[in-house]
Parts: C-alpha cells; structure tokens; sequence
C-alpha cells in the first residue's frame, strides 16, 4: 500500500527571553510567517494528511497549527506526542510504527537533528540540514506502519521557506 509521511521540522523560533525553558519557546516573527506559507506550498503539492502529529514543544504545536490550518485539517484532531520533542531517528520510528494502519498520510512535526537525520536514513539522500519550517516528503509502500524502512522509501521532494522552488529528485542525480 502507497503511504505518505511528510517531516516537518517546527518554525523559527523566539529567543527573547534567555530564561524560558526550551520546551516552552514560541515562535518568533519569521516562524509565524513561514508555517502558513509551508502550509500551504503543501496544500498546493495536494497534501492531505490523515493524521498530523506534533511534538509537544511550544514552537512545534504552533508551526503543527499553522500548518494544519492551511491544509484544512481539523485542529481538534492534532496529536500531541511528547516523546517527539529533540526524538532521535529510532525514536520517530518507534512512534510512527505504533500509528494505525488505516492512516495512509502522516505529518510529523518534530525537532533537529532528529528530524533531518530520519529524513536521510530514510530516503538515502545526503541532507545537510532541514532548515525550520522546512518539509521532506516521502512516499513509501508498506502495508503497516511498523514495517517503516529505507528500501520501502522514495523521496518525493524537499522544501523549505527559502526555497525558490522544492528540491525534486531530479535535481539531486
């Protein structure tokens, strides 16, 4: 079965104020500018998540927000997943394999470098980073979730606010 999983890594964030806990960063200026836009570069790719997940880091569930408002995905089915906030690769793989099957679209906001790195492991291309608000988009043919691996990948495109155009697979030959 063809599924999606599209890696968002969270918005700019704000560090205006030097003693806020990490987790409880906003977004700043930029980061409230980009994630709409994000939102709806993928709405115009023809994304249409089934299920969006978000770390439960102040900037992340702002970006996962913006994002899902953009795409007309109900903000009262967001999930808030805490072991996404700074998850390793294993990680999101753990929480992406416990996902119901039915879901064929999944969304993962979440943190660097975990968020470049499983976009890398998984789609064997070199990306140095995945700047902030930036999206990779991923097909894969697995009939479950659990079976999430590299060989079942195919890199569909990389985007991010900067970016005059996606970067397509084409382009990385």
């Amino acid at each position: 079965m063809l599924r999606r999983l599209t890696l968002l890594r969270h918005a700019k964030s704000s560090w205006q104020q030097a003693d806020l806990d990490d987790h409880d960063r906003p977004l700043n200026e930029r980061g409230e500018r980009n994630a709409p836009t994000m939102g709806r570069r993928l709405a115009a790719r023809g994304a249409r998540p089934s299920l969006f997940i978000t770390s439960t880091a102040k900037r992340a569930r702002r970006t996962a927000r913006l994002v899902a408002r953009e795409l007309g995905y109900p903000l009262e089915f967001l999930q808030s997943e805490p072991d996404l906030y700074l998850a390793t690769p294993k990680t999101m793989l753990r929480i992406l394999g416990d996902q119901p099957n039915n879901f064929s679209d999944i969304i993962l906001c979440g943190h660097n470098p975990g968020i470049t790195e499983l976009a890398s492991q998984l789609t064997g291309i070199s990306i140095d980073n995945v700047p902030t608000c930036g999206v990779v988009v991923i097909d894969v043919e697995v009939e479950e979730w659990s079976a999430l691996a590299p060989a079942a990948c195919q890199f569909k495109y990389f985007d991010y606010p900067k970016a005059e155009e996606p970067v397509l697979p084409s382009a990385l030959r």
